[in-house]
C-alpha cells in the first residue's frame, strides 16, 4: 500500500455516491427489469469515478461501491447487503427477528439483541421515531435468514467489480486502488437457522468470504475488510456489558476475520473499523480506548477509523499510549459522513498533524470516517473530498516543509 513517503497520501473509506444513471439501473434489475447495457454502464462509471477522484486529489482510489447495488440516493446498507446475492444458504423467508427479537445479555454471556432494540434507539425513541427529527438509519429492505449451508456464489460479480477497477486504473494512470469486502463478524449478524452455534456460524463466513478477499488480492487490488462488528456491536447488546465481556464476545470475531485472512498479503489488506454510519446520536459508542489493542490484532497493514465527527475526534489521543506496531498505517477519517458541514481545510491540516506526530508521518494516509455515498448528497461529497486533499496539501507542507 501506498505510504506517504513524501506527502500525505490521501484515500475514503469505500462507498462514494452514485450517479443518477447507476441507481436508476440498479432499481430497474432489482425489479426484475433488463440488464442489457448494464455492464458497459457500470464499467464506464467506475473509470469515471476513478478520474474524478484523482481530480479532486485522491491518491489511493476505489471503485466507489458501484458494484454494490445501490437502487436509491439513501442507502446506509449496500455495503451488506451486497453480499446476499453472492452467497447460496440463505432465503429471504419474512423473518424480520434480526431486527425485533429482544435479547438480554448478563455478565460472562454476551449476545447480540435485535437491530431495533439498540441501546442508543432505546435512549432517544422519540427522536427516532421523529421523521422531522434528522436521524436516519436507511429504509426497511428484506433481510435473508441463514437456512443452510454457506457457499460463495458471487465468482462472476466480483470478476466484475475487479475488472472494472483494474480498466480504470489502467485508462487513468492511478497508483493504487482498493475494493471493500464484508467481514465474517458483520455478516454473521443474520437470522441464523441453520449453524448450531455462533463460532461454527463466524467461521462458515470467513469461509465463503476468504473466497472474495483473495479475488480482491490476486486482481493487483487493496482489499479493504469492512467490520462495523468490532465496535458497533456494542450498541447492540444489553443491557451494557463490561468492556471485558465486550472484548471478549469480539475476539471471537477476530479469531474468525484472521482465519479469512489467513497465509493472505497484510500489505495489501487494510481494516475499517466503524462504529455505524447512520445519523444518529451515537451516544452508547464504545470508546476507541477500549478496542484499538483488538483492532490491532487483526492481521491487516492499515486501519481506518473514525476520527472526524464529534463523538470521535478527540480519541486521536490513544495513540499516546498505544503504539501503532512497525510498518503498518492508519486511515483516520479527516471529513466525516456525519455532517452536511464541509470541513475547512485548515482543520483537516490539524488532524492529520494530530497522528503524524503521534505515529510518524509516513504511516498517515487522510481520510473519510465512513463512506460519503447513500449518507450525504453527491455535491457535498465532492466538496468534502476536496477538503480532505486541499487539508492533505498543507500538512504536506507543514510536515516535510
Amino acid at each position: 500500500m501506498l505510504s506517504s513517503t513524501d506527502r500525505i497520501q490521501t484515500t475514503h473509506a469505500g462507498s462514494l455516491p452514485r450517479t443518477p444513471e447507476l441507481i436508476a439501473a440498479n432499481a430497474a434489475r432489482e425489479a426484475g427489469g433488463e440488464a442489457e447495457g448494464f455492464a458497459d454502464l457500470l464499467r464506464a462509471a467506475v473509470t469515471d469515478l476513478v478520474q474524478r477522484q484523482l481530480d479532486l486529489g485522491i491518491t489511493v482510489v476505489g471503485d466507489g461501491e458501484f458494484g454494490k447495488s445501490m437502487s436509491s440516493p439513501v442507502d446506509y446498507g449496500a455495503w451488506w447487503s451486497y453480499s446476499f446475492q453472492r452467497t447460496g444458504g440463505l432465503e429471504i423467508d419474512g423473518d424480520d427477528s434480526w431486527i425485533t427479537e429482544q435479547v438480554l445479555s448478563s455478565p460472562g454471556n454476551v449476545r447480540l439483541t435485535g437491530f431495533g432494540h439498540r441501546r442508543d434507539r432505546t435512549r432517544f425513541a422519540e427522536a427516532y421515531a421523529d421523521p422531522g427529527s434528522g436521524i436516519f438509519t436507511g429504509g426497511p429492505k428484506p433481510f435473508p435468514s441463514v437456512t443452510g449451508p454457506l457457499t460463495y456464489t458471487g465468482q462472476d460479480a466480483i470478476a466484475q467489480d475487479t475488472a472494472n477497477l483494474r480498466a480504470a486504473l489502467d485508462a487513468t494512470g492511478a497508483q493504487e486502488g482498493f475494493i471493500t469486502a464484508l467481514s465474517p463478524g458483520s455478516a454473521s449478524r443474520l437470522t441464523n437457522k441453520h449453524y448450531g452455534s455462533d463460532e461454527e456460524l463466524l467461521y462458515a463466513w470467513a469461509d465463503v468470504l476468504r473466497e472474495e478477499y483473495q479475488a480482491v488480492l490476486d486482481a493487483g487490488l487493496v482489499l479493504q475488510i469492512d467490520d462495523p462488528s468490532v465496535a458497533e456491536n456494542f450498541d447492540q447488546i444489553e443491557p451494557e456489558p463490561s468492556v471485558e465481556d465486550y472484548v471478549a464476545f469480539t475476539e471471537l470475531r477476530v479469531e474468525a476475520l484472521n482465519h479469512a485472512l489467513r497465509g493472505l498479503p497484510q500489505d495489501r489488506i487494510r481494516f475499517h473499523l466503524c462504529w455505524g454510519s447512520w445519523h444518529g446520536p451515537h451516544t452508547t459508542d464504545l470508546p476507541m480506548k477500549d478496542i484499538v489493542r483488538t483492532m490491532l490484532r487483526i492481521d491487516a497493514g492499515a486501519y481506518s477509523f473514525e476520527a472526524g465527527n464529534v463523538r470521535h475526534e478527540h480519541e486521536y489521543k490513544v495513540w499516546d499510549d498505544v503504539a501503532l506496531p512497525e510498518g503498518k498505517l492508519v486511515l483516520p477519517g479527516v471529513v466525516s459522513h456525519a455532517t452536511n458541514v464541509v470541513e475547512h481545510p485548515e482543520l483537516v491540516a490539524d488532524r492529520i498533524e494530530r497522528f503524524a506526530v503521534r505515529v510518524g508521518r509516513e504511516n498517515v494516509v487522510a481520510s473519510t470516517d465512513c463512506g460519503l455515498g447513500g449518507r450525504i448528497h453527491p455535491q457535498i461529497a465532492v466538496a468534502k473530498l476536496e477538503a480532505l486533499a486541499q487539508g492533505a496539501e498543507i500538512a504536506t507542507r507543514r510536515l516535510w516543509g
